[in-house]
Order: structure tokens, then sequence, then C-alpha cells
């Protein structure tokens, strides 16, 4: 067959297939024009998922009739005025949208301009277009995209179920409604409405944080940290959540590049590297940030969809995001998030909301009455085991003092300590520790527990972290070497970064095939570490990380194995000297709220709250 010129049509629903691939990518495209055309509101139907009815209203600058015989034109838009593609101001500026729509669906277009006496409505079908023609119609454009793929009915196949569809929808709207506070949004299926977002007022931080609310939850909202930088004209704002807040996936995680939603793989691995010493690997935050720089630095052009864009210096703008969101994150300092308090104070609501229902055996029950009873006597199937009553009977009889000896490990150290008023600090005043794993502190007008050992492991993180980075990590040398036996992998891993290592203080060299001998420790894990256990903890840490990470970011990887082995361990009895030097040095650290896998170190409960579960409040 000899090459030929494709039909308009044909051409048309090839375009298509590229940039409509499912309804909520149709409505993508309305919007993004929607938004281009100045509208203060944005109302969208889909019916059947935008199978049958896909709708979007705007009150924005309206078209004239010549220019709706443009628009529905392959590559005619008013979105490049220089005809230079790498100055792009816009969302949509392919102008392929509306053609590529109509290709494939029954598609009507009516427009109002603020100066015109009516408005104008012109059709496709197929391809096929008919108008434009007078209509009734209020300042703004109405699109009605109907039958969508009705053109190409093997694309019908591939649409998921309605209710996916809408989803699909729902999500795509959310995105473009981030970035644009200033514009209202609704949602329907044609029945009701499914999403309604009002315009957002405020400056910059205050309207994106209201909108970011009403999409990503109130928890974020109150547990967000605001992001502002800027460097070699890129500027980043946004909010990113504290390393308590976190989900199992990025779903939540939000970019957006000169007002566009993307999805880059340069921008989430940023994320990862700026968390890195606060979350685990499977743990992800949750964030929006939007990234601004001139058009020339960026190019939208890589995409069908425009979903992914190139950074002329990805590198200066990863540095970026990953600086700031470590600056924020350090001057959040030893907070963590409320939501820590919130699930604590949850279970302890359950079980008096919903409490559990026991079926007593007879014989319990005739037990209970016959040593509580004084006229009963023991005899024949009512057996009371020696010494229950007289017990059962104590239990019940008046307090005459409090002479218990406590459960808790309560120490009446220096007058210092006890005396310090509870509103001086952030973190309170030690009072007990329970279990010897659990410091219990008061505060002003909170209870706070902190389990010690995550707590003191996140302050010998930070210690080794900045060890590093000045001038290397203090050591101390065994008095009698220690051989460890490892894989021969681990051993050589080990052997292999020694250099890396004697930066952590740890210092060892190769002893024979599969040995390592140990010969000097970081000093600040004290003089009773677990030598091997350490060893195999960082042999463990080296293979597990990526070996096209940086040098650096190899060293805080092996220094949360190392952190682990200097901190106290749940088990340890602390005087409350010590319980309060570990508060006070919580409060100084930064990070100190979370432990490196993103888990609290403390939970804080207000007094309020403790209130309302006994009904004391009013």
């Amino acid at each position: 067959m000899g090459i030929r010129l494709l039909p308009q049509t044909l051409i048309n629903q090839i375009a298509a297939g590229e940039v409509v691939e499912r309804p909520a990518s149709a409505m993508k495209e309305l919007v993004e024009n929607a938004i281009d055309a100045g509208a203060s509101r944005i109302d969208i139907v889909m019916k059947e998922g935008g199978r049958v009815l896909l709708s979007v209203t705007d009150d924005g600058c309206g078209m004239e009739p010549e220019e709706l015989e443009l628009a529905v034109q392959r590559h005619a838009t008013s979105k490049i005025p220089d005809e230079d593609l790498f100055n792009i101001a816009t969302l949509g500026f392919r102008g392929e949208a509306l053609p590529s729509i109509g290709s494939v669906s029954r598609m009507s277009i009516t427009s109002r301009t603020e100066k015109a006496e009516n408005a104008w409505c012109i059709r496709v079908e197929g391809g096929e277009k008919q108008g434009p023609e007078p209509a009734a119609h209020p300042k703004g454009t109405r699109i009605e995209v109907r039958d969508l793929f009705f053109a190409t009915p093997a694309r019908l196949k591939f649409l998921k179920a309605p209710r996916t569809e809408l989803t699909h929808g729902i999500d795509t709207v959310k995105r473009l409604a981030m970035c644009h506070p200033e514009i209202g949004f609704t949602l329907g299926d044609g029945v009701r409405t499914l999403l309604k977002l009002p315009v957002a007022h405020g400056d910059l931080f205050e309207a994106t944080l209201e909108r970011l609310r009403g999409i990503m939850g109130k928890e974020f909202a109150e547990n967000a940290v605001p992001i502002e930088a800027e460097r070699d004209n890129v500027r980043l704002t946004g909010h990113i959540s504290l390393p308590t807040l976190n989900r199992g996936n990025n779903a939540l995680q939000f970019f957006f590049v000169n007002g566009r939603p993307v999805k880059d793989k340069q921008l989430y691995g940023a994320i990862r590297g700026a968390y890195r010493d606060f979350l685990a690997h499977d743990r992800h935050p949750l964030l929006a940030l939007f990234i601004e720089l001139p058009p020339r630095a960026v190019d939208v052009n890589v995409h069908p969809a425009k979903a992914e864009v190139r950074f002329r210096d990805p590198q200066g703008v990863r540095g970026l995001i990953v600086g700031a969101l470590k600056q924020a994150l350090n001057g959040a300092g030893h907070l963590a998030s409320t939501t820590v308090s919130d699930e604590a104070l949850a279970s302890m609501r359950a079980p008096m909301q919903h409490p559990q229902q026991y079926e007593m055996d007879p014989r319990t029950i005739e037990m209970a009455r016959a040593i509580t009873s004084p006229h009963h006597s023991s005899g024949v199937g009512h057996y009371v085991p020696e010494g229950l009553r007289e017990r059962a009977a104590s239990f019940q009889a008046p307090l005459s003092g409090f002479d218990a000896p406590p459960q808790a490990n309560v120490q009446q150290s220096s007058d210092v300590a006890m005396s310090a008023p509870p509103e001086q600090y952030p973190l309170g005043v030690a009072r007990a520790q329970l279990h010897e794993t659990y410091i219990i502190a008061q505060s002003g007008d909170a209870i706070i527990m902190v389990d010690q050992h995550a707590a003191h492991e996140r302050l010998v993180y930070e210690r080794i972290k900045n060890g590093v980075e000045a001038n290397g990590v203090k050591r101390q040398g065994l008095l009698i070497p220690e051989v460890v036996e490892l894989d021969l992998a681990d051993a050589d891993r080990l052997v292999a970064r020694a250099a890396e290592l004697e930066e952590l203080g740890l210092v060892l060299e190769n002893f024979g095939s599969g040995t390592v001998v140990v010969r000097e420790v970081p000093a600040m894990l004290g003089a009773k570490v677990d030598v091997q256990g350490l060893v195999k903890d960082v042999a463990d840490s080296l293979a597990e990380v990526d070996e096209a990470m940086s040098l650096k970011d190899r060293l805080m990887d092996v220094c949360g194995s190392m952190a682990c082995h200097g901190s106290i361990r749940a088990g340890r009895r602390l005087s409350l000297d010590e319980m309060n030097a570990l508060l006070r040095e919580m409060e100084a650290t930064p990070h100190s709220g979370q432990c490196k896998h993103g888990r609290p170190t403390y939970v804080e409960l207000k007094l309020k709250d403790i209130e309302r579960l006994f009904g004391r409040s009013g």
C-alpha cells in the first residue's frame, strides 16, 4: 500500500487517543480552558461518570462567533501570542483539545462575551461542524460533551465503571482547584453535588491552606508546616505535613509547576530525600508544593496530556525542595502531629462507648453472692476459697489512706526538679516512670507520655548526624578489639565502606573471609555498646540503601542503626533528674517529636480532653 494522507477526521481521532484517555481527561482540558479564560466560578457535571454527559460551565471572558469556529479547528489557540513554544504562561496551548473531543463525541459550545447582545452556539458531532447560531446564555462559556467515544466504540470497552470514572474526575478537579483558590468549583453527577469548593479568601498562604483543608482534610490543615523559599528565580511555596502525619502511599502528594498539576519522578525523589531522616521507606508525608519559575526554565511540552514537565536545571530544583523542606521541619522543632493525641483519646473512648458484654457462668455468680453475703455460710456446692471473702471485704471497705506501694517509679529527686513550674517547659516536668519504659510528665494544661527509647534514639541520631556534618564523630578505642563473623557479602560491603564508616566513628578492617575486626566505636554510644549487634545492623543498613545514593545520604541511613544501639533501652529505670534532662534535650532538638521511622516519641493529652473522658466537661 502506498503512502497517503490521512483524512482530517481520523487525524482528530488519533489525537483524541492521546489527549482524551477517559472522561476525566476531557474534563481536565475543558476546565483548564475555563481557568485560562479568567473564570471565577466553574461548575462541572458528569453523568454516568462522564460517558453520557460531561458539562463544564464558567463565567470567563467568553468567545465571539468567529472565535467559536476557529476553536474547533486543530492547532488553533489564543495562548501563544508570540509563537514561542518555550514562553508558555497558560494551561492549555496545544489547540488539540476541542477538535479532538468533538471528533469522538457530540459536543456543543455556547459562549457569550461581556459586550455581546446574545450568545452563540456551535456543535460538532463526530468531527462534523454545525453553526454557529444565536443562543441564550449569560456571560461565559458552557461546553457539553454527550456520548463520549460514540464515534470510536472500541474505546468504550476500556472505560471503567461509572463510579470509577467519576472518582477520577473528582481527583482531577481537586488537583486543578488546589493551585487556584481564587476560583470556586463544584462537581455533580446530575442529581447531587459531590464536590463544592468555595472561593478561598485571605493572603496567599491563608487562601491556599483554606483550599487544602477542603481537599486534604482538617488533619492536614492542623498539622501543616508552611514552605516558602526562593533561589535562582525559582520560587517554592506550599504546605507539608509533620512526619508523624503520614500514609502508606503518596496519593496525597501534589506538585504544581506554574499553576499546572504535574507528576514528576524527580519531585517525588526530592521528597524522599527531604524526609529520609524522619520516615521509613514505606511511609509517605502529605504535601502540596507549588513551583514558580520563568517559562523558559521549564518545558511543558513533553507529554500529550501535559502531565509531565522537564526542568532546565533539575538538580537546582531538587536542591531547593530538599533544603526548604528540611529547614521547615527543623523549624517545627519537637512538635508531633495532633493526630497522635487524637488517636490515643479515641482508643480510650472505644471501650467506654462500646462495652463488651460477657455471659457469666452461673457458678461464678453464685460464688460472688457467697463472698459478699454476710449471712451466707459455705456449704456443699458453694465452696469459697480460703481468704477470698476477707480480701473482697477489705476491697469494699472505705479507704483509710493511700498507703499502698506505688506501681509507678516516682522518685523524690532534686528539689529543683520537683518544684519547677510545669508551665515553664513545653514538655512539662517529669512526675513518674511507668514500666521502666514511659516517662509521665505534667505541663501547664496537659499530661505528656514519652517513649524513652524512641526519644533518646532520635537525640543520639541527631548528635551523630551533627558530628558527621562538623568534624566527624569522636571515637573510643576498644580495650580488646572485637571480631565479628558475617556473611561474606556483608563483610565485603563493610570493608568497602570502611572509610565512610570511620567518619561515623566506627573503625573496622578485614579479618579474613567473612570476618571483620572492630577497633573503635563512637564515643557517644557508651562503654556497654553491643558491638556484635551494632556491626550486623550497620551491614543490614548498607545492604538496603541504594548504591546510587550520595555519600551523605548513605551515612545518614547508617547513623539510624548506630543511634538505636546508643539510646536508652526500654526497661531501664531512670531517676527524676535523668527524665527531666531527657525532656529538656528533646525541647532543644529538632525532630525529637518523632523517631527516624515517623512514629511519635511522645503523646500529649490535654486536660480538657481527659476531663471529657470522665464526663466532667460542661
